[in-house]
């Protein structure tokens, strides 16, 4: 099992939790994170009993107790970035041929789980506490062509609705410059025809730029579109490069989601296009549940502009600079 071990030794419940530094024992995982490898095993394998008690091992009506075994910890000296770890454990499985079922408890946070190699590997993102589906343990557990395409088709809905602010209020901008069809239809397709290009690039390792970095650029670049759309409403062809430039930025940021569940090599493209569209559905909610709440009602009012538009657009200006700021700082 390969994860990082600060969080589950300081008790910190990661269900929902899209950044360490929100969290109430935020301060108990730095200190974590600044031990040396060998002192933080110790304080693993002394709370290991704890923390055992929220993994699930199931064989039929068989509960499996794991035993600990290696611990692996990777060097990491820069203290920003996570420190991974490997875990070795085992557990004496009943004599008879019983699948095997597997998961964690939902304050660990998603889990990913892969048996078997090939086009016929077996591969579950788990969240919320859900559990594995019956793995044969001659490795034949399947999971179908369809379903795969469905899970990472949801991932990336759920990336953008509900856990994706910074790129729904990106999306606002987008919908706050003007509510006519043809510069909102250029707008998110440039802005989708970047974002497809950048994550497939990065999620093939073509392209690697930290988070440390994209991160406060996707905060500064909602900064952008929220002023732009207050001083102006023309669509210009500076307008569509900035909107395309800044959709490079946001398929990095896409691609880092990717990169912490894993794409099932199996299925590489698949699960890479039906992330891409579920980001898609994601973004054209966020349209329509805004036209519905806002444009359809006020659009056509000759105050929509000056009292809806523009002081949307200033709050979302905003937020984005506390983002930027804070990003940077913390």
């Amino acid at each position: 099992m390969r994860l990082t071990l600060e969080p589950l030794v300081a008790g910190m419940d990661l269900n929902g939790l899209d950044d360490i530094n929100n969290s109430p024992l935020a301060g108990e995982h730095d200190r974590l994170r600044a031990l040396d490898p060998a002192t933080l095993e110790a304080l693993f394998r002394e709370n290991w009993p704890r923390i055992a008690s929220g993994l699930v091992m199931r064989a039929g009506d068989t509960t499996l107790g794991p035993a600990l075994r290696d611990v692996v910890i990777t060097p990491e000296p820069d203290l920003e970035l996570p420190r991974d770890a490997t875990l070795t454990f085992r557990a004496d499985l009943p004599a008879d041929d019983t699948p095997l079922v597997m998961g964690w408890a939902s304050e660990y946070g998603p889990l990913v789980i892969r048996q078997g190699d090939g086009a016929d590997a077996y591969t579950a993102f788990l969240d919320q506490g859900t559990l594995s589906d019956p793995m044969p343990r001659d490795g034949t557990a399947r999971l179908g062509a369809t379903a795969a395409f469905v899970a990472y088709l949801v991932i990336g809905f759920e990336h953008i609705i509900p856990k994706g602010l910074d790129h729904i209020l990106f999306v606002l901008g987008l919908f706050f410059f003007s509510l006519a069809i043809r510069p909102l239809l250029i707008q998110v397709t440039t802005f989708t025809l970047a974002h497809t290009i950048t994550l497939a690039m990065a999620t093939l390792g073509i392209v690697t730029v930290p988070a440390s970095v994209v991160e406060p650029l996707i905060a500064a670049s909602i900064v952008y579109i929220a002023v732009e759309n207050v001083i102006g409403s023309a669509m210009t062809w500076r307008r569509i490069a900035v909107v395309f430039a800044f959709g490079l930025l946001h398929g990095l940021g896409f691609a880092s989601v990717l990169g912490d569940i894993g794409l099932d090599p199996a299925r590489f493209i698949s699960g890479l296009i039906a992330f891409n569209i579920g980001v898609e559905i994601g973004q054209l909610a966020v349209i329509a549940i805004a036209f519905l709440a806002v444009g359809i009602w006020f659009g056509k009012k000759t105050w929509y502009r000056p009292y809806v538009a523009v002081p949307a657009s200033v709050v979302i200006g905003l937020v984005g600079a506390y983002w930027a700021i804070e990003r940077v700082l913390v």
